[in-house]
């Protein structure tokens, strides 16, 4: 049975590599939505995922579309960074402990919304003030939540991992592959 094509409502360069690795025929859209926290990581990413996936979907009424949202959470919500100040306060928060990573993931077909969330925790090795500096010099940390990236030079900071490594990308693969059916 060939899938049909979906629309992605994202413009996380992240997002499109997982889905190409799972062999999904999409097209981007990216939703430019309110992206405010709404409470906790879950309610968060929950809220903002379903006016992703909405957003688009009003665009494209009759056609499946999927949206996610990423948030980590260490004693607070840290999205992405706003300054490389910030990034800094990000990592030394992140150094040497346990935060979990929150997806909210939307699919909108047919009619019906469907959206749920993906809990990953991870563990920071501790940081030196020196990784910290070298780390925000590459500008790796900007564009993404906590201010690291798993799959970049982040990776090293990581030394174990609870749940999906995927989700900690942006999309927990096998919960997408659910949902998209």
């Amino acid at each position: 049975m060939e899938r049909k094509k979906i629309w992605l409502a994202s413009g996380s360069p992240r997002r499109r590599e997982l889905l190409e690795r799972m062999g999904v025929s999409f097209a981007v859209e990216a939703a430019n939505v309110d992206e405010t926290a709404e409470g906790g990581p879950r309610e968060t990413v929950l809220a903002v995922s379903r006016r992703k996936a909405e957003a688009v979907a009003a665009r494209h009424p009759g056609e499946t579309v999927l949206a996610a949202d990423t948030v980590v959470f260490c004693g607070g919500i840290l999205g992405k960074p706003r300054s490389e100040a910030e990034a800094r306060d990000m990592l030394k928060r992140l150094s040497g402990n346990w935060h979990e990573v929150y997806t909210g993931v939307c699919v909108v077909r047919d009619g019906q919304t469907d959206v749920r969330v993906e809990v990953t925790r991870v563990h920071f090795v501790s940081l030196s003030q020196a990784d910290i500096e070298a780390y925000v010099a590459t500008g790796e940390p900007m564009d993404k939540a906590g201010a690291y990236g798993i799959q970049g030079r982040a990776g090293v900071f990581i030394d174990r991992i609870e749940g999906c490594p995927h989700n900690v990308m942006g999309l927990p693969l096998a919960l997408t592959r659910e949902m998209l059916g």
